[in-house]
């Protein structure tokens, strides 16, 4: 009986009732519940639970009954409250200076668009909208309305005749397209209700306008920068939520324009001398501006990210961030043509990038290396102590506040470890660590030169795919003499892995293939060769050379007993945030092979400005990824000495060693797969791009797919991190051009399969 009613019991919970998707986020929100929090308390992803709450999806047991149970809960916590019926009170504005106060009465989704309308015609004068924004049937999902005092109202009269905003902007396009902002699907936080960042620009009439995300326009009356800052901060309502319970909420950001660098006092570009230094002298007048006003700059200065503060007031966080693309803060090579974008369409462009991974802290690779931090601070809250007080204190799978020192082998040439070194010290690979990505290449066979093209394809998002699931160390390494190899443990490991012969591998649990070694990368070294003797190595190196079959014997190892899946977090928000942009482009993650091809030709012109976003996520992944070991940037430094970097508790050579070994040793599984069951080997690979002769123009013309279904373990069509594409097809004919022209049997191919063009003989850099 009792197995019975354990049946009806999942029966009802399978169809437990739910609330509206408007009331779930508020339920959320009003208890101060991120929506990762809530992904990690129900073991989903963060995109399940934002679909829950755009009523885009809806959950499925078992993680439905607990969804029900938490939303009831909150339910209980804080019930629906009773519309005002009196007029909220507004506060006291500076006189000449519009009002950004919020209505203290809660927005109901049931308001019918007339009540919209009513309210919409008392907003303050600081705000506009496009015209899509302003149309009196407004969405449930309208911000909260402002209240308008007398001289704010006056001031909105007077400028009733100027221009709309949408009239202004280029194309005359409102927010409402693919990737728009406007309403992110974690809803919108009341404090930062105009979005994560704007675009500082000045018109024709000479006002100075904020464009911010969602096609909002802001109209801005500061007079100068420390005013523009104190604006920013008081009635701006930029910035964008914690994204862990234990961090900070993102600083707003400010990008500005030549034309608000202009009215500012700033200059359009920085002299040489400037532009190397990286930032304006400190006897700028700009800089006296603010430190006059009270406002300070970081180590960094002014510079093309720069970030202006006070000290903080216990809780009270006062900080606003510059972003100025014409003195290079966006690389064209991350950022593409984005510097060159009117306000609104790089409002649209940054603020999507903002909403889906993080506000920019500067360029693609800090960005990345901080989206580590925020998923995981370094520090919490502690519980109370006896007197009530909370404290500070370490917050567990984060890496600490402090740095630690690394094993001698992580380190690079030059480090402090290394200071006792004769000076011209070449260290060898049973000295150094050497983790990289591939760069190798072979002549081809004569069977190959019968064939008519060479197709390459290149993995998305590799490094991500590398970063996924993997254990990591979270503190100092302990050295151990005569290890036992563990692969569950992560380290660096002296050993010595010559024996393994690619001719003969395992590559399932009692299944063993004959394959020709000589045609083969080795897994073990970046060049492809094989190893001569003992080497250090990351542990998922070695764990593949035990995957392979063979024995390992390690002579010693640094290895982090303090570990943990400290990329996960990260991984995950990158990959979403890869794939919603891949979708606003029209690639979707459920497409057949054929149908994802065709989706990808041309992907870039269906909405080019997606496409930078797209580009910029790709670099926050590499440039995140290579921060964790950045080298001396100048500054007077010298081989031996600290250098900057070295400060950060981020500054981890080991995770990067990690995440590239893992990378190389899923591309080299996969080429092993394909080559025991096809008998077709790669003719060249760079990094994630392995080339391959065929006899046609595609991938499908050498995958072995089978109604549709990709080899297991091998290569596989798609947009998810992992999966591969289409890089680009040459002619065998122009590959032996190539390689004639330049006396050059094994130049890498795959550097240029993608165009075909060749600009040098290939130098391996």
């Amino acid at each position: 009986m009792s197995e019975l009613f354990d049946a009806v019991d999942a029966l009802l919970a399978s169809r437990a009732s739910l609330p509206p998707p408007e009331e779930r986020r508020r339920l959320r929100k009003a208890h101060g519940l991120t929506i990762d929090e809530v992904a990690t308390a129900l073991r989903v992803r963060r995109a399940t639970v934002s679909g829950w709450e755009a009523g885009k999806t809806e959950p499925r047991p078992p993680e439905r009954d607990a969804y029900a149970r938490l939303l009831e809960g909150l339910a209980k916590l804080y019930p629906v409250p009773v519309p005002a019926t009196e007029e909220p009170e507004a506060r006291a504005v500076s006189p000449g200076r519009p009002s950004q106060t919020v209505a203290t009465t809660t927005a109901d989704p049931t308001r019918t668009a007339d009540a919209t309308a009513a309210v919409e015609a008392t907003r303050t004068a600081g705000t506009r909208t496009t015209a899509e924004a302003t149309t009196t049937a407004e969405s449930p999902q309208a911000r909260p309305a402002a209240s308008v005092p007398a001289p704010a109202a006056a001031l909105r009269s007077a400028r009733a005749t100027r221009p709309s905003s949408a009239a202004r902007r280029p194309g005359g396009e409102g927010a409402k397209r693919a990737g728009s902002v406007g309403d992110p699907a974690g809803g919108t936080d009341g404090r930062f209700e105009n979005g994560p960042l704007a675009v500082v620009d000045v018109d024709a009439d000479g006002q100075v306008l904020a464009y911010c995300t969602g096609g909002l326009v802001l109209d801005v009356p500061a007079k100068s920068l420390p005013a523009l800052v104190e604006w920013t901060l008081t009635e701006g309502r930029l910035g964008q939520p914690r994204l862990s319970g234990a961090g900070k909420d993102a600083d707003p950001l400010l990008v500005l324009t030549e034309a608000a660098l202009e009215r500012y006092g700033l200059p359009v570009a920085l002299t040489d001398e400037e532009r190397l230094a990286g930032r304006l002298p400190e006897g700028h007048k700009a800089v006296g501006q603010l430190a006059r006003a009270g406002w300070r700059l970081t180590q960094r200065g002014f510079g093309p990210w720069a970030r202006i503060y006070r000290p903080a007031q216990g809780s009270d966080r006062q900080c606003v961030q510059l972003c100025v693309p014409s003195w290079q803060a966006l690389d064209s090579r991350h950022w593409g043509h984005a510097a060159q974008l009117p306000p609104a369409d790089l409002a649209r462009v940054l603020g999507v990038y903002a909403s889906r991974v993080m506000t920019p802290r500067g360029s693609t690779a800090v960005t990345g290396l901080e989206l580590m931090t925020a998923l995981h601070p370094p520090t919490r809250a502690s519980q109370p102590d006896a007197t009530g007080k909370r404290h500070s204190e370490h917050n567990p799978g984060s890496l600490g506040k402090d740095p630690v020192d690394p094993a001698p082998c992580e380190v690079p040439d030059g480090h402090p470890l290394l200071a006792d070194l004769p000076r011209f010290h070449v260290r060898g690979p049973g000295e150094k660590l050497f983790e990289e990505a591939y760069d190798w290449a072979r002549p081809m066979t004569d069977a190959e030169c019968t064939v008519r093209y060479l197709v390459g394809i290149d993995v998305n998002m590799a490094f991500a795919a590398g970063a996924n699931g993997l254990v990591v160390g979270l503190g100092a390494p302990t050295h151990v003499k005569r290890p036992v190899f563990d692969p569950k443990l992560p380290g660096s490991w002296l050993v010595d892995l010559s024996h393994v012969d690619l001719s003969r591998v395992r590559v399932g649990k009692d299944k063993w293939a004959d394959l020709d070694g000589s045609l083969l990368p080795s897994p073990f070294t970046p060049t492809g060769e094989r190893p001569e003797g003992p080497a250090w190595y990351a542990t998922p190196t070695v764990a593949y050379a035990v995957e392979l079959g063979y024995e390992v014997r390690p002579l010693e190892a640094y290895v982090r007993y303090d570990n943990g899946r400290y990329l996960d977090g990260w991984y995950n928000r990158l990959r979403d945030a890869y794939l919603a942009t891949m979708a606003d482009l029209g690639v979707r993650a459920d497409m057949a092979p054929a149908d994802f091809l065709a989706a990808m030709d041309g992907y870039r012109e269906r909405d080019p400005e997606m496409a930078i976003v797209v580009s910029a996520i790709k670099a926050t992944v590499k440039g995140g990824i290579g921060k964790l070991r950045e080298r001396p940037r100048g500054e007077g430094w010298r081989p031996g000495r600290p250098w900057r970097a070295l400060a950060r508790p981020t500054w981890r050579p080991d995770i990067r060693a990690a995440v590239i070994s893992r990378t190389r040793v899923n591309l080299h599984r996969k080429i092993v797969k394909h080559a025991a069951f096809t008998g077709q080997y790669p003719v060249a690979v760079l990094s994630d791009c392995v080339v391959y002769a065929a006899d046609g123009t595609s991938p499908l013309d050498f995958l072995p797919y089978r109604d549709g279904t990709p080899l297991p373990g091998g290569f596989k069509l798609g947009v998810n991190p992992g999966l591969v594409k289409h890089e680009g097809t040459q002619t065998v004919l122009w590959g032996e051009e190539v390689r004639e022209r330049f006396d050059a049997p094994a130049l890498n191919l795959a550097r240029y399969i993608k165009d075909g063009t060749v600009t040098g003989a290939d130098n391996g850099e």
